[in-house]
C-alpha cells in the first residue's frame, strides 16, 4: 500500500471538483465519499441533493473563521492511498478504515480529538481512495503534522499486514522524485512509454558514468541531445544544471527543464561533483584519459575491478561499500550503453533497477570506486561491443562476475535494513541472469561441442578430477548439460600447464555453488577467469608451457600448476 502526500493547495473547492469529476481520461469512476470527519458529511457522488459547493463550505468553516489575516496560505491537505495491482479489490467498509487510521496516524484527526482537522475521504477507482483535509482545527489552532508522509509510510505497513496486502519495502528519503500524475498523464497523451523525468534521470546517469571532468559530463549531456542549461555565478563558476528533453514541451511551448537534484538525489551537481574530487585510495588511481581499447579488454578490466569490489565488500567498511555500489551502477549504466543488441534491453533494466540499490544513507567515500569508475569509463571508450566471439564471451564473463557483485550488494543492504535497495538490487540481478543467457549461449555451446569431440579416456580423466574435487557436487555437475564445457575448458587449462585439479578446488571455494542454476557454467568461467585462457574458446593465442605464469582475463595474475596454496584474499563463500 501506498500513500503519497500532495502539495497543500489553496482551492478546497478546485480539488472537489477533481475528485468528484470525470478525470482526465475519463478514468474516474462512481466517485463517492467512504469516510469523513461527520457522518453527515454531504457526499455529491451518491445524494443528488448535495452539491461540491455544501462540501467545501463545510470542510472550510473553520478555515473561514479566523480572520483575513490568520488563514494559512496554502490550507488544504491532500494525501492518496493506493493498493499493489495484484492486491485485492478492497471494500468501501475497508478503504473507510483505512482512511480513519491515516489521519489518526498523520496527526489530521488524532482518535478522541472533537477538535481536530475536518477531513473527507474519496473514492472513485477500485485501488485507491483521496483524504482531502482542511489544515485549520475546530479550536482554531493549527494541527502539528511533524513528519506526516513518514508517519503515513510506517501506518501502510501495519494496514498491509492487517490486510493481507502485499508488503512494501519502506523508504529512507533516498530514492528518486517518481513522476507526478500529470507527468504520467501527458507521457500517456503523447504516447510514451516513460516520462520526461524518467528518460532524462537515464540519460543523466549515463552521461556520469566514467566521466572524469565536469566539461566532460556537460559534454556528453550535450551529445547525447538533451537541453543543456547551467546556473552561472558571476565568479564564472558552475552552481548547477537543468536538463531538458528537446520535444518536452509546456503549454506556452518552452521546453520543460529539471535540476539533477529533481531526477535523483546523486545527480546534484555537487554531488556529481563528489566522485571527481574525492582522494583515491591507496590501491586504486583516479579515473584519467583513456585511450581508445577493445570492447574485449575494457571488459576483462570490468572483471577485474568487479572482483576486487567483491573483497572490499566481504571485508571493507560502510563508506568504501557505498562508494562501490555508487561506481557499480556507472559500470551497469556503461555496459549498456555499449553492449550489443540481443543483450541490450535486459542490461539497461539492470541499471535501472540497481540504480535505487546505489543510494543510501550511508555516506560514500568516492575515492574507492575509481576502479571501477575506470571501468566504466574504458567501457564507454571501447564503443559497442558486437557480441560475437571474444567481445560476447568476454560480456558473459563480466555479467556472471557483476551477478556476484550485485548479490553482494543485496546482502550488504539487508544487513543493513535498506529494504527498498536490497529489494532493487535483487531485481537488477533478475535482469542480470536474463543477459547473462544471451551472452553466454554462444561461447558456451562450443565449448560444449568442443567437450563432445573429446575421448573417451579423456572425458572420464576429467569426471575423475571433478569427483575428487568436488565429492559433493561431482553426481550433479556430471548430468548437466555443460559437463562438456566444464570438461573441454579443463583440457585446455591442463594443456596451458595448470594443475586442473588445483584450479578447480580453488574455484570452487571462492564463491558457493549450491545456489547456482547450472555448477558447470559457473566454473566454466571461474577457471578460464584464473587460468587466463580466451573467454572465447575459438579465439586464437599463443599456448603458455609448464611452469610459465599466465596472466588472467580478469587482470589478475595466477599461479603456474603446483605453486602452493589459494591466496589469502580470496573472498568466502557467499
Amino acid at each position: 500500500m501506498i500513500p503519497r502526500l500532495h502539495k497543500r493547495g489553496s482551492a478546497t473547492i478546485g480539488l472537489i471538483r477533481y475528485l468528484y469529476g470525470p478525470g482526465t481520461h475519463e478514468e474516474h469512476t462512481d466517485p463517492h465519499l467512504v469516510a469523513a470527519f461527520d457522518p453527515l458529511t454531504p457526499d455529491p457522488g451518491r445524494d443528488p441533493q448535495a452539491t461540491y459547493r455544501q462540501l467545501q463550505r463545510l470542510l472550510d468553516q473553520p478555515v473561514n473563521a479566523l480572520p483575513t489575516g490568520r488563514r494559512p496560505d496554502k490550507h488544504v491537505w491532500h494525501l492518496s492511498v493506493r493498493a499493489s495491482p495484484e492486491d485485492p479489490a478492497l471494500s468501501d467498509d475497508d478503504w473507510a478504515a483505512i482512511a480513519r487510521r491515516m489521519v489518526t496516524a498523520t496527526g489530521i484527526a488524532p482518535d478522541g480529538d472533537d477538535a481536530a482537522c475536518r477531513w473527507a475521504a474519496v473514492r472513485h477507482a477500485d485501488d485507491h481512495i483521496h483524504i482531502i483535509a482542511t489544515l485549520v482545527r475546530d479550536d482554531g489552532r493549527r494541527p502539528r503534522l511533524h513528519n506526516e508522509a513518514r508517519r503515513a509510510q510506517a501506518e501502510a505497513r501495519l494496514i498491509e499486514t492487517d490486510y493481507n496486502l502485499r508488503r512494501v519495502a519502506p523508504g529512507d528519503g533516498t530514492a528518486a522524485k517518481r513522476p507526478t500524475s500529470a507527468e504520467r498523464r501527458k507521457a500517456e497523451r503523447l504516447g510514451r512509454q516513460r516520462t520526461p523525468r524518467e528518460e532524462l534521470r537515464e540519460a543523466v546517469r549515463r552521461s556520469v558514468a566514467g566521466a572524469a571532468s565536469e566539461e566532460e559530463f556537460f559534454g556528453r549531456l550535450t551529445a547525447s541531445g538533451l537541453l543543456v542549461r547551467r546556473r552561472i555565478a558571476p565568479s564564472g563558476d558552475t552552481l548547477g544544471y537543468t536538463v531538458a528533453l528537446p520535444g518536452d514541451r509546456n503549454s506556452n511551448g518552452e521546453p520543460v527543464h529539471y535540476s539533477g537534484s529533481k531526477l535523483a538525489p546523486d545527480l546534484s551537481l555537487p554531488r556529481i561533483r563528489a566522485r571527481w574530487t574525492h582522494p583515491a585510495d591507496g590501491n586504486a588511481p583516479p579515473v584519467a584519459s583513456t585511450p581508445a581499447t577493445k570492447p574485449a579488454t575494457a571488459r576483462r578490466g570490468t572483471i577485474a575491478a568487479a572482483w576486487h569490489a567483491l573483497l572490499v565488500i566481504d571485508h571493507g567498511d560502510d563508506a568504501a561499500i557505498a562508494a562501490l555500489l555508487a561506481a557499480t551502477g556507472e559500470v551497469l549504466d556503461a555496459l549498456a550503453t555499449t553492449s550489443a543488441a540481443h543483450t541490450r534491453r535486459e542490461l539497461r533494466d539492470a541499471a535501472n533497477a540497481f540504480e535505487r540499490a546505489s543510494r543510501s544513507h550511508v555516506h560514500a567515500a568516492h575515492g574507492h570506486g575509481n576502479a571501477l569508475r575506470q571501468a566504466a569509463r574504458d567501457l564507454i571508450h571501447s564503443g559497442p561491443a558486437l557480441g560475437r566471439a571474444e567481445d560476447g564471451a568476454t560480456t558473459a564473463m563480466a555479467i556472471d562476475m557483476l551477478l556476484f557483485l550485485i548479490t553482494a550488494a543485496a546482502h550488504w543492504h539487508a544487513k543493513k535494513h535498506h529494504a527498498q535497495q536490497a529489494e532493487a538490487a535483487h531485481r537488477a540481478a533478475g535482469h542480470l541472469r536474463a543477459a547473462y543467457q544471451a551472452a553466454a549461449t554462444q561461447p558456451l555451446n562450443a565449448l560444449q561441442q568442443q567437450g563432445r569431440q573429446l575421448g573417451p579416456s579423456l572425458q572420464r580423466h576429467q569426471a575423475d578430477i571433478v569427483r575428487h574435487a568436488l565429492p559433493d557436487l561431482a553426481d550433479r555437475v556430471l548430468a548437466e548439460p555443460g559437463w562438456p564445457a566444464l570438461a573441454a575448458t579443463l583440457t585446455e587449462a591442463q594443456a596451458a600447464g595448470h594443475d586442473a585439479s588445483q584450479l578447480l578446488t580453488e574455484a570452487t571455494a571462492r564463491r558457493e555453488l549450491d545456489t547456482a542454476e547450472g555448477i558447470s557454467d559457473v566454473l566454466v568461467w571461474r577457471l578460464r577467469r584464473t587460468a587466463g585462457l580466451p573467454a572465447d574458446p575459438r579465439h586464437t593465442r599463443t599456448r603458455h608451457t609448464q611452469g610459465t605464469p599466465v596472466t588472467s582475463t580478469a587482470g589478475l595474475s595466477t599461479r603456474p600448476a603446483h605453486t602452493g596454496p589459494r591466496p589469502a584474499n580470496t573472498p568466502p563463500r557467499r
